[in-house]
């Protein structure tokens, strides 16, 4: 064994009720200087869903299922839960980690891809916890590699796009007039350049390199199975930026009505960006992606995210082995399997701030 005595899963957290919403939206943005008017359009996303975000029963129903995996694996590490944005935080959820004597920490965010919002970011919270709580000394945490291509997250989405291509050959659409968009959230085209290992990427990064490669493995495991892939197509979600600033596009819905010009009767909608069907899954896709679909007459039928789909809990107990107790390396791209450790100046912070993050080359060095 590695010598890890408890597992922590990391996540974004989310409100639980209507007067929740704002505090957590100004807990999301804090330090960004997002306006109080788009917090407050983004909040009628949340009090559509009577200000609960799904992401956390969600999160409870992985740990409910990821429990026993790990144990039928014979991986006895007790499991805690922590978010950065919303309760369960992370800096007291460490300090009960450490209460309960614990002093080797395993973490498994809910975000397979490099970038600064999805990988960096939730390594300096995990880092600040541990400054702020007075434990950097105490705990060491360490983080479960990205996982974009690993057979346990590919496969759930490969499922869903064979079932979804049955679906539409059993109502005789022709394969030509179905496309597959595969969709993910967007972000500043800074931040996607700047993201993964400096200079080993081109201007769009490793970001948009790992979904490419976690798209191909996809269409690939799709194909292997003697189904036909119509053509495919990554496009982008819930940009919240400055109009000023370029982010990643298409954006879907500008996508959609391309692709019906072009002929299209029916898509599926694949968001291979997320790891469960969390607000911004549900609203951007199964709310105005529907609409803008309805609209053009076109048929779509939505993918799930793995969330709780039994090849996805055994792909994370697959990467909890791989620490723990030397199992096999599995990834289904040239790009994996991706490092345990992020190199320093990975993802780099865009407001070009120094600092602490766990699970990196650079993490003494920082706090020296």
């Amino acid at each position: 064994m590695s010598g890890y005595d408890a597992l922590l899963l990391v996540s974004f957290g989310g409100p639980e009720g209507p007067d929740d919403v704002m505090p957590f939206l100004e807990n999301v943005t804090r330090g960004r200087g997002i306006p109080r008017e788009r917090l407050e359009a983004v909040s009628h996303h949340y009090l559509a869903l009577d200000g609960v975000s799904p992401i956390n029963a969600q999160n409870r129903a992985l740990l409910d299922a990821l429990r026993p995996a790990l144990a039928a694996r014979g991986i006895d590490l007790p499991v805690y839960w922590g978010n950065r944005n919303w309760d369960p935080f992370l800096e007291p959820e460490l300090r009960r980690i450490h209460a309960d004597g614990h002093r080797r920490v395993l973490a498994i965010a809910t975000s397979a891809y490099a970038s600064y919002s999805g990988c960096r970011q939730y390594r300096e919270d995990l880092g600040g916890a541990l400054v702020e709580s007075g434990l950097a000394d105490e705990l060491v945490v360490d983080k479960v590699r990205h996982y974009f291509d690993h057979p346990g997250f590919v496969g759930p989405f490969a499922d869903g796009v064979a079932a979804a291509l049955a679906t539409l050959a059993g109502e005789d659409v022709p394969g030509s007039a179905i496309r597959l968009l595969f969709t993910t959230h967007s972000i500043p085209t800074s931040m996607a350049a700047a993201s993964g290992p400096p200079g080993r990427f081109d201007a769009d990064g490793a970001y948009v390199a790992q979904h490419l490669a976690a798209i191909e493995a996809v269409v690939a495991t799709v194909r292997a199975r003697g189904i036909e892939v119509p053509p495919w197509e990554l496009v982008y979600q819930s940009r919240s930026g400055s109009p000023h600033v370029p982010w990643l596009e298409p954006d879907i819905n500008d996508a959609l009505r391309a692709a019906a010009e072009g002929g299209m009767r029916a898509v599926v909608v694949v968001p291979i960006g997320f790891v469960s069907d969390h607000v911004e899954v549900v609203w951007d896709l199964d709310h105005e992606a529907r609409e803008t679909c309805e609209a053009l007459g076109v048929r779509m039928l939505r993918v799930a995210t793995p969330g709780t789909h039994p090849a996805f809990v055994e792909g994370i107990v697959d990467l909890v082995a791989e620490r723990v107790a030397g199992g096999p390396v599995e990834a289904l791209s040239p790009l994996g399997p991706w490092p345990a450790v992020c190199a320093r100046g990975c993802c780099a912070n865009p407001r070009g701030m120094a600092l602490p993050a766990v699970a990196g080359e650079d993490w003494p060095a920082v706090l020296e």
